[in-house]
């Protein structure tokens, strides 16, 4: 007999979520979520806006938001705009609260580095092996993880902090562009958790994944003293490197034989022009819970028509990657994302949830392009993505 029904590697986002649904839906099920770490999420905080998913999943994931705000601030030089769309963010400690309280003990296992992962079993690092009929595996974004893709990456350091006074915003700067621009296009975000707390990131879009820690802290610490804030102490650093999909084939998420049914990053399910992936996280839990698969097979069969079927549905946002990475130079890239936060909220609501219409797409493609038509026509093709790569 199988030591669990299913067993989920990685206690990230996505394992996270389907574990809780299946104790809501399948109580019946032996669920294991093995974790390297002591505490499950690693050190992150997941944001997204509220118009990303509907209210019935907006409601499973509840109990984790730490803070919810009305409202968010764009910064460019020639446009400032507060959007109307709710942003809510969740952060990893919340997430590790909950889903232990919800699971218990019993269905979690920490400090538990993972050795290997198949079809049927988990064998940790000390050669423990654990079996189960249903194995997933969820351990994020690695290097052999869509190793045939043309990728650029969402790369950010961020350092959240107490401040002697109050910083005076109501709202998160969700895209300050206004400051200098370097390695692709670069943004200050920031969230505002109390009168005198924040999490400032230094972001960078960016054909590398490379990022100096510290000269980013140092970047951090000058926004902040332009804003007019004094840092009185840092709580906690977090660092994280996203992927930005230009060009490929789904088959890149394809697994061999004998490996682990992947989910999250690992199975392509984000959108490719953030790299975010809570909602899909959100949504692929329902879809399966339910109805769960028997064994490890079925559910890489399930998992890999579900991925295919999103790779197919958001090809335009890979095509508008090739056309910020490839076609727009220098300052270009905030030309052309000022341009975007121009248009109306609905529109940028649509782009963000991953569901914009046709109108939608001729209206973000059409009009007075701040790309020069011969730079973007040869940016267009598949195939250019791939030189752009070969070419860092």
């Amino acid at each position: 007999m199988a030591d669990f029904d299913v067993i989920l590697a990685g206690g990230g986002l996505s394992t996270g979520r389907m574990a809780l649904k299946l104790r809501k839906v399948r109580p019946e099920l032996r669920v294991l979520v093995i974790e390297r770490d002591a505490h499950l999420g690693g050190d992150h905080t997941w944001s997204f806006h509220g118009t990303d998913l509907a209210k019935d999943e907006l409601a499973m994931i509840e109990p984790m938001i730490r803070s919810r705000w009305p409202a968010q601030d764009v910064r460019f030089p020639q446009l400032k705009r507060t959007l109307d769309t709710p942003y809510c963010t969740i952060v990893s400690n919340d997430f590790d609260r909950h889903v232990r309280g919800e699971l218990g003990q019993d269905a979690l296992l920490l400090n538990a580095p993972i050795a290997e992962v198949a079809t049927g079993a988990v064998v940790l690092e000390g050669g423990q092996k654990l079996t189960a009929p249903c194995v997933m595996d969820g351990r994020g974004w690695q290097k052999d993880t869509g190793r045939d893709l043309a990728l650029a990456y969402q790369k950010f350091f961020g350092l959240e902090v107490e401040l002697r006074d109050p910083h005076g915003l109501s709202r998160p700067i969700i895209m300050d562009s206004t400051v200098e621009q370097a390695d692709g296009y670069r943004v200050i975000y920031s969230l505002p958790y109390t009168p005198t707390s924040l999490l400032i990131e230094d972001t960078y879009y960016s054909p590398s994944m490379d990022l100096d820690a510290e000269r980013a802290a140092r970047e951090i610490r000058s926004y902040a003293e332009q804003q007019g804030w004094k840092i009185e102490n840092v709580g906690r650093e977090e660092k994280g490197c996203l992927p930005i999909v230009l060009a490929g084939d789904a088959s890149a998420f394809e697994t061999n034989p004998g490996d682990a049914a992947p989910c999250g990053l690992r199975a392509g399910l984000f959108l490719p022009t953030t790299g975010y992936s809570l909602p899909d996280a959100v949504r692929v839990a329902s879809h399966f819970a339910r109805d769960f698969p028997r064994n490890t097979d079925e559910l890489k069969a399930r998992m890999t028509m579900l991925s295919e079927t999103q790779w197919q549905k958001r090809k335009f946002y890979r095509l508008l990657n090739r056309l910020l990475f490839l076609g727009a130079e220098g300052n270009d890239k905030r030309k052309v994302m000022q341009r975007f936060y121009g248009m109306p909220q609905d529109l940028i609501e649509r782009f963000y949830a991953g569901r914009s219409t046709q109108l939608d797409k001729l209206r973000i493609l059409s009009g007075k392009p701040p790309i020069p038509i011969p730079t973007a026509m040869r940016a267009i093709p598949a195939r250019a993505a791939w030189n752009f790569v070969r070419a860092q």
